[in-house]
């Protein structure tokens, strides 16, 4: 198996990774820190990363997949044992904006499990583990057993009526939650005032991204951004041929979006005001609630070893960790 806490880059989300100024902050800058995770952006590393040398994932005596749920313990208790608060954010349905993008990685999922199983019928094992990870599915027993054990641990979670980074965005825009911790930089075009990336223990330095100071330093608008991130292309629109970032950057400076495909004759592939509202106003659950609770030691270890065929030292090992973390004790004496 790959180490549990190597990190996976699933390859989604708007591509403006080199207009912005990313920071560094480390581990202890979170203590004490509200976390929403986005929730199918871990699990899919996980489910990428945590698999066996042929690249099968991990999985319990019925054969149900067991990556994410060895991803989720591990990763989770070490970050609360850190000081860190988490809140695991899960998608709602995806818009059908987002129809096209999700076909795509359907066919690449088929086409890499062809290949995969070549692979492995030809012995090659390194070939097979890299089109292993692209195979990675989030089904409804992934997300299901996800929450059963995040309900076990005693860690909130929330669900999303849409894009759970657009849900994640909301809570740290209303002040329940400091940062969003994501791969993808579509939280910056949903407002999200701060994101971490990479937060795995494994990293010396996390990277740290501010909205507002991306927006200053670019000269640009939310709205701005926005546009142009659109001109490059998103999960919800294929974008325009040719421009990438720093043209888009020039072209937004210098006249409208709706000008600029006036004068040009170029679309965006879907309508223009349709793509902006689902970034600026995204459709959001106002009423959830976020509520630590004590670890359930004798239903986890019954879940985890029981159900699932872990070890019960590497269990108990988690639970003591989630136990120990004085911040967590803190948060549930303010419930009580």
């Amino acid at each position: 198996m790959l180490n549990k806490y190597s990190l996976v880059v699933i390859d989604v989300g708007v591509k403006i990774k080199d207009l912005l100024t990313i920071d560094s902050i480390n581990l202890k800058d979170l203590n004490g820190k509200t976390i929403a995770i986005d929730a199918a952006n871990i699990i899919y590393q996980f489910l990428s990363s945590i698999r066996q040398e042929d690249g099968s994932p991990l999985v319990n005596k019925e054969g149900n997949t067991t990556s994410h749920l060895s991803g989720i313990l591990y990763r989770t208790s070490s970050i609360v044992e850190k000081g860190i608060k988490p809140i695991y954010v899960f998608d709602g349905k995806p818009s059908h904006l987002k129809e096209e993008t999700i076909s795509k990685r359907k066919k690449i999922k088929e086409e890499s499990e062809k290949k995969w199983k070549k692979a492995l019928e030809e012995g090659d094992t390194d070939t097979a583990r890299k089109y292993a990870i692209r195979t990675s599915r989030m089904s409804t027993y992934v997300i299901e057993s996800s929450k059963k054990l995040l309900d076990l641990m005693g860690v909130p979670h929330v669900q999303a009526c849409g894009e759970g980074e657009a849900q994640a965005t909301y809570m740290v825009r209303k002040g329940d939650v400091w940062a969003v911790a994501s791969q993808d930089y579509d939280c910056l075009l949903f407002g999200a005032p701060r994101i971490v990336r990479n937060l795995t223990l494994n990293r010396k330095r996390l990277e740290f991204i501010e909205l507002k100071k991306v927006l200053i330093e670019l000269g640009l608008s939310r709205k701005e951004l926005i546009d142009v991130s659109l001109m490059i292309g998103t999960d919800f629109n294929p974008g325009i041929k040719g421009i990438g970032s720093k043209t888009g950057v020039k072209i937004i400076k210098s006249q409208s979006l709706e000008d600029y495909l006036k004068e040009s004759g170029k679309d965006l592939g879907r309508n223009i005001y349709q793509l902006r509202d689902l970034f600026l106003n995204h459709d959001v659950n106002e009423n959830y609630k976020i509520k630590w609770k004590n670890v359930n030691e004798e239903k986890l270890l019954e879940f985890m070893c029981d159900e699932n065929g872990f070890s019960m030292d590497r269990i108990s090992t988690a639970i003591k960790k989630m136990k120990k973390s004085k911040t967590i004790q803190r948060s549930l004496e303010d419930w009580f």
